[in-house]
């Protein structure tokens, strides 16, 4: 009989579950849950963007396109990416289209890593890049961010963390779970701190679209001394509600490019070709739709921001992204004993800040993709379990 524990692999195995899919799976089974967990659209994928798509089915182009995505897709690509973030990259020879977002960031590490390399990831970050890291062979370290510094990767930590096995760096910004962002001046000040290094800077700017309070998103490849060690990551599920689509996309120096492609090639035959040519329509044409959705999620977001306040929750304003990060640290319940409470005694559902890092203990990640009646009546039950929990306190 086969003994499958010397079989699977090692490092798979140690890999531990998604703490959001762990609450996701839970929420499932519960009747009348008010969800604020998952960070997915609430909208629709615009009528413009699906109507192409269903056209180039009905017209019979579901053949396999270019491995590496059609070149009128990466053409649109970086007229997109000048346009927006003014970075400059060659259809043929920086781009590559990926099946989401995700798979651009593991493409990127596997290009770049050999057994042993350190990447640096700040936290509280996205549950997926240690995961991914430690697959392609190399070894995460954290960098701890705080919520008196707007969540910002800090120069002086960054060259604390820094050693001769530091291969690169891997942040997401606008943040999920934070919302932080990181203006100009933030990349600046790690200008010098990487000079004169080979590290590299993989920027997952999933989220670029979404930022408030009157910022507009800086990408890394836009600052002078950065440009050059920048693996820009993007996708299409955020800004224009794709998320089912699953097509993203990595422009990067040509070196790396050349290997990604060709990993890329023997893991993915393509992208969807029906998320391809719909994604085309998408960049063209999406700016309108992006900036009606935009202004719903800040209408949401300050519904939250205000209540929060309301209930004694300390929290720093979120200026991009869709998410949230308060401090539940008042109650003096741990992230994941405040989740499980709130959803088994008011079926509201949110993340526990701690799946995103140890840095996120005393924390809750709570999405504002979801219409503001959800959010109201979430808020009334957070209100009530607050009040159950000092009732609790006083009555020891």
């Amino acid at each position: 009989m086969i003994d499958y524990s010397k079989v699977v692999s090692g490092v798979a195995k140690e890999i531990k579950p998604s703490g959001i899919r762990k609450f996701f799976d839970l929420t499932s089974t519960m009747k009348d849950v008010i969800s604020l967990g998952i960070g997915e659209p609430d909208f629709p994928t615009p009528d413009f963007i699906r109507e192409e798509g269903i056209r180039s089915i009905e017209a019979g182009r579901t053949k396999y396109t270019m491995n590496i995505g059609m070149i009128e897709l990466r053409e649109e690509i970086a007229r997109y990416v000048k346009r927006k973030y003014n970075a400059s990259y060659d259809a043929e020879k920086n781009i590559l289209v990926t099946v989401g977002g995700s798979e651009a960031v593991d493409m990127s590490l596997r290009a770049i890593l050999s057994p042993g390399d350190e990447v640096i990831i700040p936290t509280p970050g996205y549950v997926c890049y240690e995961p991914l890291t430690r697959m392609a062979g190399g070894t995460p370290v954290f960098i701890e961010t705080k919520a008196e510094e707007g969540f910002k990767l800090k120069p002086e930590a960054l060259k604390a963390a820094i050693t001769e096995r530091t291969k690169a760096v891997l942040f997401a910004y606008p943040t999920n779970p934070t919302g932080a962002i990181m203006e100009r001046e933030d990349y600046e000040a790690l200008v010098p701190v990487l000079k004169d290094t080979n590290i590299i800077l993989i920027s997952d700017e999933i989220y670029a679209e979404l930022t408030f309070s009157g910022r507009r998103h800086v990408s890394p490849a836009d600052v002078d001394g950065l440009y050059e060690r920048t693996i820009l990551i993007n996708g299409f599920s955020k800004a224009f509600s794709m998320t089912g689509w699953r097509l993203g996309y990595a422009c990067a120096p040509e070196p790396i490019m050349a290997l990604m492609k060709k990993i890329h090639q023997f893991a993915v035959m393509s992208a969807s070709t029906t998320s391809q040519i719909a994604g085309i329509a998408a960049l063209r044409d999406g700016d309108e739709e992006t900036e009606r959705m935009r202004l719903e999620y800040d209408k949401r977001r300050r519904l939250l921001l205000e209540g929060f306040k309301r209930l004694g929750l300390e929290c720093a304003e979120p200026l991009g992204a869709f998410y949230s990060f308060p401090s539940i640290k008042s109650t003096g319940l741990s992230s994941d004993e405040f989740c499980e409470r709130l959803l088994r005694s008011k079926r509201v559902a949110v993340i526990p800040g701690n799946a995103f890092g140890a840095a996120g203990e005393g924390f809750v990640r709570v999405s504002y993709c979801y219409s503001v009646e959800h959010i109201e009546e979430a808020l009334r039950r957070i209100g009530e379990f607050i009040e159950e929990i000092k009732a609790e306190k006083q009555a020891k």
